[in-house]
């Protein structure tokens, strides 16, 4: 069967699943993309909504490194659809981009709107796509069902491409419910999330939405800079993201982890001893710590680890200061989810060994990644490659 003569579905809206859908018609495959939200792309709108973030210019070496144990399985993907790629397919769709100071990527727009706008009216001269189809599974027949407003649907195409998602953001369309209709499922949990710590009334009163700015964290030898936001139940933000997966690993192995912030990591400890450690006279606490140039919610932070039984020195605590998390924020709240189907269920062109002709792509799949542009390339490069892996199994079926 040559992919011109070929039905492909595509279930899922998403970047994985688009990406599969355009590879797929420009080989003449006759492609419909089934959604079961109103519209296609909601998460990857969302994405948008702060800038939106499409990869990094990281070198690949080190680029290839942000997804773990799962880099091995995701580099030939992202080597044959690298950030080169993705940048020039923006282009093409006219977005143009740039690169911030950090490496990081984003079109001129600073939105995700524009971009898909211009992606779905070029879908459209030769992409089906059918909006309200929830995937059910397959029938005793082996087509695939869904459920929709009017009823159940069976449909029966010559390939599948799956693109379903996560478990993060269920409002958005990429609910997790998928995952008992397929082998292999690794658990889902919360990445790139936010973690419980357990404030003080005071402190949670003050201080809940206050950001926290050029800090560091520090957790099992990592080291972050960056920013993160006091939430009425304990912490997140960039920099906190960069280092959820061990924190979250250690609180599921030992209940706890303890996470250390540098309040002021551009101050060096001496510096910052002969400021603080000091005698302090008459002066409050809190204008003693003013003097290291602390915000009041730096300040807080300090006086919450002194009132938790803390004894060591001010500029120690400043420099290297406790903070116990308890638990991760809940997955529907994370920006992304690890967990999914494992690596083993796939061949090396990602279909599914136990359902020939079916493949999978993007987050549905178990890696993680740190934000920062590497979430989204992986879902692109993992779409483009299921769909090159649906165009090989076609020729071979003819």
């Amino acid at each position: 069967m040559s992919p011109i003569s070929a039905s492909v579905a595509v279930i899922g809206g998403g970047p994985a699943g688009l990406m599969a859908a355009e590879v797929l018609a420009e080989a003449g495959a006759a492609v419909t993309v089934f959604d079961r939200m109103p519209s296609p792309g909601r998460k990857f709108l969302i994405a948008g909504r702060g800038g939106l973030n499409l990869t990094h210019a990281e070198p690949l070496p080190g680029f290839l490194t942000r997804y773990g144990e799962a880099a091995v399985r995701l580099e030939p993907a992202i080597a044959a659809f690298p950030p080169e790629a993705l940048v020039e397919w923006a282009v093409r769709l006219g977005q143009p981009v740039f690169t911030g100071s950090s490496g990081r990527i984003f079109p001129k727009a600073l939105k995700s709107s524009p971009l898909l706008r211009a992606w779905l009216g070029r879908l459209g001269l030769g992409v089906t796509l059918q909006a309200r189809h929830r995937w059910e599974g397959w029938d005793a027949a082996g087509a695939l069902r869904f459920a929709t407003p009017e009823g159940a649907v069976s449909v029966r195409p010559d390939a599948v491409v799956l693109a379903l998602g996560g478990a993060s953001w269920p409002r958005l369309g990429s609910d997790g419910a998928w995952a008992g209709l397929l082998p292999g499922m690794v658990p889902f949990r919360p990445s790139n999330c936010g973690f419980l710590v357990p404030w003080s009334a005071v402190f949670r009163q003050r201080f809940e939405g206050t950001p926290l700015k050029r800090i560091a964290l520090e957790f099992a030898g990592q080291r972050v800079r960056g920013e993160a936001v006091v939430t009425a139940a304990g912490i997140e933000g960039g920099a906190v993201y960069a280092l959820s997966a061990p924190l979250r690993e250690a609180i599921a192995t030992a209940g706890q982890a303890l996470l250390r912030l540098d309040l002021r990591p551009d101050l060096d400890a001496p510096a910052l001893a002969a400021r603080l450690d000091g005698p302090r006279g008459g002066v409050s606490l809190a204008n003693h710590l003013r003097r290291a140039g602390l915000p009041p919610v730096a300040i807080g932070l300090v006086q919450e680890a002194l009132h938790a039984g803390a004894t060591a020195p001010l500029s120690a605590l400043v420099k290297a200061l406790p903070l116990p998390l308890t638990g991760t924020a809940p997955i529907a709240r994370a920006i992304s989810s690890a967990g999914g189907v494992g690596w083993g269920e796939l061949d090396g062109q990602f279909m599914l060994r136990a359902r020939p002709g079916v493949f999978l792509a993007g987050e549905m799949l178990d890696w993680e990644a740190p934000t920062g542009g590497y979430l989204l390339q992986a879902c692109f490069s993992t779409g483009a490659a299921a769909a090159r892996g649906v165009l090989a199994w076609l020729d071979r079926a003819g």
